[in-house]
This record gives C-alpha cells, sequence and structure tokens, in this order.
C-alpha cells in the first residue's frame, strides 16, 4: 500500500512538472509572437504580400524576419507549426486535474459546506465547467462581435466573473481558483485547435492548390490569438493560488480572481504597446498596483478557512471515517496536536504565521482525519514537516503516524 501511494503521489510530480514545462514553451512563444507581431517594421524592399519585417540579434547572430499578413505567394518547402505546446499543456493539465482534484475529491474538490454534493457530482461539475465555457465564448465571437474587439473582451470579462462567481458556490476556494485557471485554458487551447490551427491549415491548402487565400481566415486566427495574450498572466496567477491561502482562502476569492483578470489585461496593455512602437502608457503601472493593492484588500476581508469553522461540524465520510475509525487514531490526533495545531488552525499562534500555510487545519480529529494521506506524507514517510523539525517530532511519532495509516489501509 505504501508503495502505491507512494507511486501515485510521484505520478502526480511528474505530470506537474510536465505541465510546467509544456506551459512555459507555450507561454515564451505566445509571448514571443506577440512581440514580433507588433515590433514589426515597413520597409522599402518587402517582397509582395508582406506585412511588415524585423531585425533581432540573439545566441551570437542576427534573424532576418517577416510576415506575410495572409499568405506568400508561394508555399515554402519549410514550415514549422506551433501547436503541440498548446496541446500538451492542456492534457497534462487535466491529466493533474484528474490525479490531484478528482482522485482527491472529498478533500481538495468538494466543500460540503456550500453544497452537499457526492464525489460524481463535483467531478461532472468539474467537467462540464472546463467546457461550457468555450461554446459561450465561441457564440460570442460568431456573433458579429468579432468587429467590436473591446465589448467582446467585456463580455469575456463578464463570462469569467460569473463563473468563478458560481464555482465558488459549490467547490473550495482552492478548487475554484484551479477550475477557474482550467476554465480560462481551455478556452484559449481550445482557440489554437478549433480556430487558429484550421484556419492556417485553410491557407496552407490554397497555396498548395494556387489559389489566393482569403484574408478573413487570418484576421479571425489574429483575434483569437489576442485573447490569448491577454489570458496568458491570470491563468499562471490562478494555477499558483492554491499554494496561497491569502487568494482562495477568502470568502471574496472570486473577485481577487477578477481583479487578477484586470491585471491581466493592464500589464499586457503596456508591454504590447511598447511592442508596437506606440507610447509608452505608464499609467498601467499605477493600475496595476491598484487592482493590487485591492487584492491584497479582498484577501483580509471575511478570511475563512474552507469548510465550516467547527471542524467536527461536517459528518465524516468515505476515507475520512475509515482513518477516523483505526487503530492508532487518538495516539496520533495527540502527537499531531502537540507538533502541528499552532502552525495548522484556524487562529494559528505561532508567531508570524497569520493563517494555515496552504490552508491545512489540524485541530480536530475531523481535520486529521481528512488531512490522513497529507499528514502521512510528510510527516510519517518524510520528515519535510513540520519544517526544520522546529517541534522536535520524534522517531517514534513518525512511527505511530505510519503505524495508524496502514492500519486504516489494510
Amino acid at each position: 500500500m505504501y508503495e502505491i501511494l507512494m507511486m501515485w503521489d510521484w505520478l502526480g510530480f511528474a505530470i506537474r512538472w510536465l505541465h510546467v514545462i509544456t506551459a512555459m514553451a507555450w507561454i515564451g512563444s505566445s509571448f514571443y509572437f506577440i512581440a514580433l507581431d507588433l515590433g514589426l517594421r515597413k520597409a522599402p524592399n518587402l517582397p509582395v504580400g508582406a506585412h511588415g519585417e524585423e531585425w533581432q540579434v540573439h545566441g551570437g547572430g542576427f534573424y532576418h524576419i517577416r510576415k506575410f499578413l495572409v499568405a506568400p505567394a508561394e508555399m515554402p518547402e519549410h514550415l514549422i507549426w506551433f501547436k503541440w505546446e498548446s496541446y500538451t499543456t492542456w492534457l497534462s493539465g487535466f491529466a493533474l486535474l484528474m490525479v490531484v482534484y478528482w482522485v482527491g475529491g472529498e478533500l481538495y474538490l468538494i466543500d460540503q459546506a456550500k453544497a452537499e454534493l457526492t464525489l460524481w457530482q463535483g467531478i461532472a461539475i468539474s467537467a462540464a465547467s472546463l467546457s461550457i465555457g468555450w461554446l459561450i465564448y465561441d457564440r460570442l465571437c460568431k456573433s458579429g462581435l468579432s468587429e467590436r474587439p473591446t465589448l467582446l473582451m467585456v463580455l469575456l470579462f463578464g463570462l469569467l466573473v460569473v463563473m468563478g462567481y458560481g464555482l465558488n458556490q459549490v467547490f473550495t476556494g482552492r478548487a475554484m481558483m484551479l477550475h477557474l485557471g482550467a476554465f480560462t485554458a481551455t478556452i484559449m487551447t481550445a482557440n489554437v485547435f478549433f480556430i487558429i490551427m484550421p484556419n492556417q491549415r485553410i491557407v496552407v491548402a490554397d497555396l498548395q492548390a494556387g489559389r489566393t487565400p482569403d484574408a478573413k481566415y487570418g484576421k479571425i486566427a489574429k483575434l483569437r490569438s489576442t485573447h490569448n495574450n491577454y489570458l496568458t498572466l491570470p491563468v499562471i496567477f490562478l494555477m499558483l493560488s492554491n499554494h496561497y491561502p491569502l487568494a482562495f482562502a477568502s470568502e471574496y476569492n472570486w473577485l481577487i480572481a477578477a481583479l487578477v483578470f484586470l491585471m491581466g489585461v493592464t500589464i499586457r496593455h503596456y508591454f504590447n504597446t511598447k511592442h508596437a512602437g506606440t507610447g509608452n502608457p505608464t499609467w498601467t503601472w499605477l493600475a496595476t498596483a491598484l487592482l493590487f493593492l485591492g487584492v491584497i484588500i479582498l484577501s483580509t476581508l471575511g478570511l475563512e478557512q474552507e469548510g465550516e469553522a467547527d471542524g467536527d461540524s461536517v459528518a465524516l465520510t468515505g476515507t475520512a471515517l475509515i482513518m477516523a475509525q483505526a487503530d492508532g487514531f487518538e495516539e496520533v490526533h495527540e502527537i499531531v496536536l502537540g507538533r502541528c495545531s499552532m502552525c495548522h488552525a484556524r487562529e494559528p499562534f505561532w508567531d508570524g504565521i497569520r493563517t494555515a500555510p496552504k490552508a491545512v487545519l489540524l485541530e480536530t480529529e475531523a481535520d486529521l482525519a481528512r488531512q490522513a494521506k497529507a499528514v502521512f506524507l510528510h510527516a510519517g514517510m518524510t520528515d519535510a514537516m513540520p519544517p526544520a523539525n522546529v517541534t522536535f517530532m520524534e522517531p517514534e511519532d513518525r512511527a505511530a503516524i505510519r503505524r495508524w495509516f496502514k492500519n486504516a489501509r489494510m
């Protein structure tokens, strides 16, 4: 049983590693091409159909890049497609969602204090939330609003705020933030898969057939690519938020997410304007700082831990109930009270700690039962907790944790 649990944890680590690597590749190429596109310059010797060119220096050499707004006169022999960065990021992220939030749904996904859902109902809502946003957004883009891009962005922002509020009515704060990020990332990857790549294939097919490609396909793809550019930074924040309870454990977490989306706009507006050489909008610095100040204020208003204030007020079910009934539970509870609960409390009394790290609570028996796996991995199988063993957890204490966990899994 130990081996299976450890292998499962390493599987989650491997998928997370892959997800981060591919996300870096996708975000890097996205930011690069937006900057390249905005930095293009007219030149007298441009070939027919070329929109602009740019000289760059990197890696000890010079690059001369030209962009054809629709397509060149002939199909080039060598053509590089940028798509797998996006696809692999989404696929690895979806796999990580299943490993952490579906398999661990009773702990990380569902908040019984908000909505009494079974695990399969929570998983169904989780899966459905990833697609519904794309369907609404895609319909808006195809409704004629593409000719009014500012209004379209405002409506997209409204959709994201509504989705954040809705997810917060059923999920834990941690899961809400993560799902809102996954919801947004799904829109971005779907833009690549359903719109940008098919349109580029149409243009390539026209070139190969000797036809003149229609400029509308490039225009549509450009709009979706621009949306992706403005959504990237908020998605990164939402994916990182699960490490910071001040972001997800506030009752105003959905408003925090809304302000983060606005910060994504102000930050990208500054860089996009600079890259285009059309100005130096330093006002965006102040706007971003004020928005972030709003995030900080919201995080301290009505700060709450996930679930009920009383750790025993929600009945234990499933794995948590098994852990609470296993031999050795009382002994481990005493150990955890003495070694861990001074930090992992609703009102921590360890100097310098205002909220429980990662919102993990270990005060009551119910708290311990729900966090059994985390306690086993971090304090039983390894000495990751307490950090630097500041509370002097003894080897026999860790052995007691392992025995209790083994008893529950037999």
